[in-house]
């Protein structure tokens, strides 16, 4: 056990009875070995958290900002040691995680300069007689310590999406990161520790799922933040109590690809959309709606676009997609193809795994009724169906339960502010695929996928609350 890596409890790092051990998806290979905290430990954790609220909520605005900046810094020194970290936990082309290292760098930077902008307001409140004379001053104060539970699939940016607004905020916060990416999480946890915040103000504890709903039902966590899927989030909420809840689910991106669309722009980036890592993205495009005077030329790029990608392991120089998170991930994958082309659709190309390794996958004429049309994919698959009028293709989008983001290919105004006006999901993104995010904007769904939003300022606003003082002068 003198090799495993120790968890970050409270502010200290120890190890536990309960040895991890992270392996490389696609090979099976041991990467390294932590632990799992006990429930023991997360009580420590708690508790701590809820003592150090006393210290973190009284931070001024530059030391919340200075420790951000420090983890930031730290992130950016250790960028390549962190990629491929990253790269080898979760599967992820080197290039990719190296990109997801700089964001992580760039959101921990921004969430500093938001840590500088949580302001207040003056609320005249003379707007009837007896108010005369009278105003308020409202001001945003930390709400407590928060619990964050973050995902395998963006495991840096997706962690610090809750931790960054959360140092920012004053609150103090414990994250479950998911176990499959624990030893990169730690890397990022020794950073936060070296930027010097009162003790206990953030622990990292990988713990098993039976250890970790301590998190959703303790009512000293004033706020769960979860980004993981649609089942596993509503439950949480359900089971949440008083606490507020952020929830960051799964989606089935749609794109609409207008009669006016360019295609040279459209299929590379719908190829990014549809494979960047494995479609294992809540953003990545899972059905494309091209208009019919476009749809077969469109099919043909795409197939031709997929089938150029190159397949292989994270590490190697060039690769396009590596492995899904596992075996069995790729298992359902097939799963879900080969159910939609037995009930009638057409393969175009794909369908096919070695492994953990699926081959990116392109289907038409998906029956409505199967998995594939009704549930999110979460891997390379994309299906292309042609529309004929645009309230047709926005009727599809909305049939689906989900509701994330949804991408539109259009030059045309009209097309733009009807696909606004009636797309029901939480962005629309107007010129390229769903899959677009940049850490700072609003960001997060309706329906399905989620309640809240994210983004550094938007997250600060759930982990504050507003607090007013109403003055009246001397008589």
């Amino acid at each position: 056990m003198s090799d495993s890596q120790p968890i970050y409890v409270a502010g200290r790092w120890e190890e536990s009875p309960l040895e991890l051990i992270s392996i490389a998806p696609g090979t099976g290979e041991e990467i390294g070995r932590t632990f799992r905290a006990t429930a023991e430990q997360l009580e420590r954790a708690t508790a701590a958290a809820v003592t150090a609220f006393e210290s973190t909520r009284r931070l001024a605005s530059f030391e919340r900002s200075a420790a951000l900046r420090r983890i930031a810094e730290g992130i950016a020194r250790e960028r390549e040691e962190l990629g491929t970290s990253l790269a080898r936990e979760a599967g992820k082309p080197l290039a990719d995680a190296l990109v997801e290292v700089d964001r992580t760098s760039f959101l921990f930077r921004h969430a500093a300069e938001e840590a500088e902008r949580i302001r207040g307001e003056l609320v005249p409140l003379d707007l009837i007689a007896s108010s005369r004379g009278k105003f308020a001053i409202t001001r945003r104060v930390p709400l407590g310590p928060v619990a964050g539970i973050s995902p395998f699939n963006v495991p840096l940016s997706l962690a610090a999406h809750k931790l960054a607004p959360a140092i920012a905020s004053g609150d103090t916060i414990v994250l479950k990161p998911d176990s499959r990416v624990a030893l990169t999480l730690l890397h990022l946890a020794r950073l936060i520790d070296e930027a010097g915040l009162p003790e206990g103000a953030v622990s990292v504890l990988p713990m098993d799922i039976e250890v970790g709903d301590s998190l959703v039902t303790d009512p000293r966590f004033k706020l769960l933040s979860f980004t993981g899927s649609a089942r596993v989030g509503w439950d949480m909420r359900a089971r949440a109590g008083s606490k507020n809840v952020v929830l960051e689910l799964g989606g089935d991106g749609a794109v609409i690809v207008a009669a006016d669309a360019d295609l040279d722009l459209v299929v590379p980036r719908l190829l990014v959309g549809s494979f960047k890592y494995a479609g294992q993205i809540c953003i990545s495009v899972q059905r494309v709606f091209a208009h019919r005077s476009l749809a077969d030329e469109l099919q043909r790029r795409l197939v031709e676009g997929a089938e150029a990608l190159r397949v292989g392991p994270p590490l190697e120089q060039g690769v396009d997609l590596g492995p899904m998170i596992s075996d069995a991930a790729a298992a359902r994958t097939l799963e879900l193809v080969d159910e939609a082309v037995a009930a009638g659709a057409r393969l175009l190309t794909g369908g096919t795994r070695d492994g953990a390794y699926v081959r990116p996958t392109v289907l038409t004429g998906v029956p409505g009724g199967v998995r594939l049309a009704r549930e999110e994919a979460f891997a390379p698959v994309v299906v292309v169906e042609p529309f004929d009028e645009l309230s047709e293709a926005i009727a599809r989008v909305n049939a689906s339960d989900y509701g994330l983001q949804a991408g539109v290919f259009t030059s045309d105004l009209a097309t733009l502010w009807e696909a606004f006006d009636d797309l029901e999901v939480g962005g629309v993104v107007i010129g390229d695929v769903p899959t677009y995010r940049i850490d700072h904007m609003p960001y997060g769904g309706v329906k399905d996928s989620g309640m809240g939003r994210e983004g550094i300022r938007y997250a600060i606003e759930h982990m504050t609350e507003l607090r007013s003082l109403i003055i009246t002068p001397r008589s």
